[in-house]
């Protein structure tokens, strides 16, 4: 099984990416990240203002996958997330969603044993996710590995996780898959500013679904098929991952827009990624038991 090293790195989602690996479409392979912090926090004597900002939020690749092209989708299964034994929480003055009472800085060291995280003595069952993955972008398009859009990124959130599917739109030659800035866990919003920020080894299985295009990502899981959308305030999210749902509800249901918007309102969940990013991200939950994640892209 291949194996990404976490010394090949980018900090942009961009056109021209050279890749650092390639692999087959349905290979299976495992990617090695770092934390977002580069590994540069060790100590809880550490703060955010002592650190080498230029190597925030590194992620893993890129890595070319056979057969995927502009027009397709790239079809991502998360196999296993192992994470690090020790991870790292911090909080910082004016950050967050309570950044006007933040007004001291704190950097925890948790460690990580048996499936809990040990919070000052409270175990927190884990639940490792990414919170970086994407590819490359569109042409004259380019976003750094911290900004979350339409080719993935920053997403930050809960769902890309272990067991989940996550599809992306595939904008160049091979896809140029690249992956970081995994948690242990983190609460859906990651209200302070960081989860437990995690290096991570990340087996997946990639496989591309052609002649088909989606615009936002999305997340399939056990029991729903939700549309990630960005934007520059949370509204914004809100509103295009709704759009998103309601047209894939639409065609995949064979319904009028009317009806389709009127069936989302009772059966849509919005739920909030993160609001502390340079975008905001929420996602829009479409229950399968209502259309399946097949039926939504074959009717694309």
């Amino acid at each position: 099984m291949k194996t990404i090293e976490n010394s090949k790195v980018i900090y942009k989602f961009k056109p021209e990416l050279e890749p650092v690996e390639k692999v087959q479409r349905g290979e299976i392979f495992k990617v090695l990240t770092n934390d977002c912090f580069y590994g540069q926090i060790t100590s809880e004597d550490q703060l955010l203002d002592n650190i080498d900002y230029s190597k925030i939020n590194p992620a893993t690749g890129p890595i070319y996958i056979e057969g995927a092209e502009p027009g397709d989708i790239l079809k991502i299964s998360i196999i296993k997330i192992k994470p690090a034994s020790t991870g790292v929480a911090i909080t910082v003055p004016n950050e967050g969603a309570l950044g006007k009472r933040a007004t001291k800085s704190l950097t925890m060291i948790l460690n990580i044993e048996d499936g809990y995280c040990d919070f000052n003595g409270i175990k927190l069952p884990i639940k490792p996710m990414i919170g970086v993955i994407g590819v490359a972008t569109k042409k004259d398009e380019e976003q750094d590995t911290a900004t979350p859009w339409k080719h993935g990124g920053n997403m930050d959130t809960t769902d890309i996780c272990q067991g989940s599917t996550l599809y992306l739109p595939v904008n160049q030659q091979g896809a140029l898959l690249a992956l970081g800035d995994c948690h242990a866990i983190m609460g859906d919003g990651e209200i302070c500013f960081t989860g437990c920020e995690i290096a991570a080894e990340v087996t997946l299985k990639t496989e591309v679904i052609k002649n088909k295009s989606i615009e936002w990502p999305l997340v399939e899981t056990s029991d729903y098929t939700m549309v990630v959308a960005s934007g520059e305030t949370i509204d914004e999210a809100i509103e295009s991952a709704t759009e998103q749902a309601v047209d894939h509800m639409m065609k995949g249901l064979n319904i009028t827009w009317e009806e389709a918007y009127i069936l989302a309102s009772l059966t849509l969940d919005i739920k909030i990624s993160q609001i502390v990013d340079p975008k905001k991200t929420v996602r829009g939950a479409i229950p399968k038991y209502l259309l399946s994640t097949e039926q939504l892209i074959n009717s694309i």
